[in-house]
């Protein structure tokens, strides 16, 4: 067992987000890391829970890659790994920066990004590869929206909206053009998405793959998404498709059982496959009586990987043990199955206790 460190930057580690979830990941891991947070705001729950921490510009701004940078080398950073869409985003377009300072990125190659982060891209490529996909639909204008005609209908932006944000359920025409309008007003591009599938069939699968391309295992949670955390919308159907009773969409709080789930594995793995994934991959299907049918890739890690490591699936420490310690890895990798709860937690911190954070915007100036 090494006994050196390993220096780790996460980014967006605000309460409930991946990132929050890879620092528990690292933690629970046996391999010794010293752990380094970074977030855009100022209140994050990560920022209490790591060996240091500090305050960064977003994603978006011109100085970002410019602190990120000087925080690896303050700090010997030998590992980065984005918790936000923003940031993966960004470090992929600079990939060659952060090899070139001898920092090892753990993220997918920069086309299963590109594709795997634009809905309609992932559509059309499971489309073509010949995987079952919910029937979907491209709305660039409002006079589109006549081109649907069956429901209900998922509403999503085709970039962005990780953990189901601005995602929306519609049962008739008229829901359709409210949140198709409400979309298309924020500037986004949305996709109307055939919903199928039960709820209580929906599966959330990681596949991992070594950052070379050598395929490592798969993990899949059935979800629980009927409980209040974990259900982004739940609403009685009202359409006249017999095979729903409740319709709901996940927040991506997920939790429920870690089983086998041999045929959803297979069909994830076939995916990652076809996509020549490289690094984490996580792939949201629903199993239905016609076959399992995946409304959704993430090209990164997700919200679900501190569950898997908690069952012994410890993605990231796996890819850092094969890539910087030049570990060699048991496959196939063992882990339990169970149930993994989730909730919600709070924690005390003391204004004297903050450092490297700006708090102007909370703290009354007398």
């Amino acid at each position: 067992m090494n006994t050196q460190q390993i220096s780790v930057l996460i980014t967006g580690v605000g309460g409930g987000s991946t990132g929050e979830g890879l620092i528990k990941s690292l933690k629970l891991a046996a391999t010794p890391y010293r752990i380094i947070a970074v977030d855009a705001l100022p209140i994050s729950f990560g920022f209490f829970e790591v060996d240091a921490y500090e305050q960064v510009p977003s994603a978006g701004s011109p100085q970002y890659l410019e602190r990120i940078l000087a925080i690896c080398k303050r700090e010997n950073v030998q590992v980065v790994i984005p918790g936000s869409e923003p940031e993966l985003k960004k470090m992929s377009e600079n990939r060659k920066v952060f090899e070139d300072n001898g920092i090892l990125l753990l993220i997918n190659n920069a086309e299963v990004i590109s594709r795997c982060m634009d809905k309609w891209e992932t559509y059309l490529f499971l489309k073509e590869h010949g995987f079952d996909v919910p029937q979907s639909y491209l709305i660039t204008e409002e006079q589109q929206i006549d081109e649907i005609g069956l429901f209900p209908v998922v509403i999503k932006p085709i970039r962005g909206g990780g953990s189901s944000v601005n995602a929306f359920l519609a049962q008739d025409k008229p829901e359709l053009e409210f949140f198709v309008r409400y979309l298309l007003k924020q500037g986004a591009v949305p996709v109307a998405q055939e919903y199928v599938g039960s709820p209580k069939e929906e599966y959330t699968t990681g596949v991992l793959h070594t950052l070379d391309g050598n395929f490592l295992g798969s993990i899949a949670l059935r979800r629980q998404i009927l409980s209040g955390l974990s259900s982004k919308i739940r609403i009685k159907n009202r359409t006249q498709h017999p095979y729903f009773d409740t319709l709901a969409i996940s927040s991506g709080y997920s939790q429920g059982l870690v089983g086998d789930y041999r045929s959803v594995r297979d069909y994830a793995e076939r995916i990652s496959q076809a996509l020549h994934s490289t690094g984490p991959l996580n792939v949201q299907c629903r199993k239905t009586e016609k076959g399992i049918y995946t409304f959704e890739i993430n090209p990164r890690f997700s919200g679900t990987t501190v569950m898997r490591a908690m069952v012994g699936f410890n993605e990231p420490d796996i890819l850092i043990r094969h890539h910087i310690l030049g570990e060699k890895i048991e496959l196939p990798i063992p882990y339990k199955t169970g149930i993994v709860a989730r909730g919600l937690r709070e924690q005390y911190i003391g204004i004297d206790q903050v450092k490297n954070i700006s708090l102007e915007d909370f703290i009354e100036h007398q």
